[in-house]
């Protein structure tokens, strides 16, 4: 089932988005945690300067 959703990924729509995971330290704690989400394309910088 894998394969297939990778299949659809790479044609259409769908290389207009990236996963993209940022590696955040919780401010409680001082563990870090992952944050993963999907983003589009024009918008990873953006992601990835937030806070």
């Amino acid at each position: 089932m894998a394969k297939k959703v990778v299949a659809t990924l790479k044609t259409g729509s769908g290389k207009l988005f990236t996963r993209c995971i940022k590696m955040v330290r919780s401010p409680k704690t001082g563990s870090y945690q992952f944050k993963e989400e999907v983003v589009h394309n024009d918008h990873i910088k953006d992601f990835f300067n937030k806070k």
